[in-house]
């Protein structure tokens, strides 16, 4: 491994090209640890956007140049899916949520427990983001903080810059909530929701005692240290209405773990690619062997049918007719705010098939009319389609 802060130049390449070229040497040597959804996804992303998922043939109708659009593969670890398809997605949101502040937070665990959570993903992430949701809700429920329940929106993350393995929740909050006579609208008081020290035990409290009653047998094969050191948490003020949300959403939930912008070069052996050293506020280069760029890769693909992204207060499918009244709540105590009906529900619907397949469906993988990459021209024809796996 090299590491090193000066700058490399961008090449043109992608992580498909690392994994058509060290995917087959990785699975010789590690395919039989690999989880299904993890095989998947290497088999996915050295196809997508090759004729192996299939496509369509165009013709420019300005320039009379012919060019093909090749299929993605719409699988949610792949950093290609995640493109102008999701910006015109959430563009499309900016009148579906509610208009109050909103606040970021992030609940980790300590590294003694990465083991555990390498052995039991579904259980251990699922309840990290269960107990990191309950702790907010029970903290707000308290009339001395806030005294109303709010929306939160949270998802899992399991990397670092390095893509060193680093399972967080990010959660999104809605500053405010709804009053348990469900009569009023309650906001934060400025840019305090709760106490972030007092949410850090909390967490802590919460996924011990849950970890010890459901999964014994494990809680017993943790350090008992684990749970006399300070969990970290984080919570700050965010923003306030769409924008604060939509950034959010475009920098959480359609994150993958490396995205191809950082990918700098690839040779016989290595791949070299960046990352930000948020501590010093600079971008660092590392050069690693494929196969172990492809290991710390694959440890953040995720169990197969895990839900990354979650709602919880306001936000559970349980609550919508709550979250509509929350909207009308806010509207009538600021009437500035009258974007149009709040659709609450419509945007969990969406927000799920979106962030499970990394990308809107589009009928048939690419129905959309492309621009002719030649001469940017909208006026394309086509021509012909080749089928996935099949011949034209």
């Amino acid at each position: 491994m090299v590491d090193v802060s000066v700058p490399s130049t961008k090449t043109d390449v992608e992580l498909a090209d690392v994994v058509r070229r060290f995917g087959p040497k990785y699975a010789a040597q590690y395919g039989h640890l690999m989880m299904p959804s993890q095989s998947r996804a290497l088999s996915d992303i050295a196809a997508c956007c090759t004729k192996e998922l299939g496509g369509r043939f165009y013709r420019c109708d300005d320039c009379e140049q012919s060019f093909w659009r090749f299929h993605c593969c719409r699988n949610r670890a792949c950093p290609k899916c995640h493109g102008p398809q999701t910006r015109r997605w959430l563009e499309k949101r900016q009148t579906e949520l509610l208009p109050c502040d909103y606040f970021h937070g992030v609940a980790t665990v300590p590294s003694e427990l990465h083991d555990a959570f390498r052995r039991d993903q579904k259980f251990l992430y699922g309840l990290l983001m269960r107990v990191a949701a309950e702790a907010v809700q029970e903290l707000c429920a308290e009339k001395r903080h806030l005294g109303a329940m709010p929306g939160l929106l949270s998802v899992l993350h399991t990397w670092n810059g390095q893509l060193g393995y680093h399972p967080h929740v990010h959660m999104l909050i809605t500053g405010g909530g709804v009053t348990a006579d469900g009569k009023h609208w309650q906001p934060a008081r400025g840019e305090f929701l709760v106490p972030v020290a007092v949410l850090s035990r909390k967490i802590a409290t919460k996924f011990r005692d849950a970890l010890r009653k459901q999964k014994p047998e494990l809680f017993a094969r943790i350090p008992a240290g684990v749970w006399k050191r300070e969990w970290v948490s984080f919570l700050k003020h965010y923003g306030h209405g769409n924008d604060a949300v939509l950034n959010y959403l475009s920098r959480y939930v359609f994150r993958t773990a490396l995205g191809n912008a950082r990918i700098l070069a690839v040779d016989e052996t290595h791949v070299t690619f960046r990352y930000q050293n948020r501590g010093a506020g600079i971008w660092r280069t590392m050069r690693l062997e494929g196969v172990v760029f492809l290991q710390r890769f694959l440890q953040h693909v995720l169990p197969r049918g895990f839900h990354k992204v979650r709602y919880y207060g306001l936000w559970h499918p349980s609550k919508r007719d709550l979250a509509s009244r929350a909207w009308l709540l806010l509207i009538l105590q600021n009437p500035a705010h009258t974007a149009g009906p709040a659709k609450i529900a419509e945007l969990i619907d969406a927000l799920d098939e979106l962030a499970e397949l990394g990308e809107p469906p589009l009928d048939d993988g690419h129905a959309d009319t492309p621009c002719c990459p030649h001469c940017g021209s909208p006026r394309t024809t086509l021509l012909a389609k080749w089928p996935k796996f099949g011949v034209p």
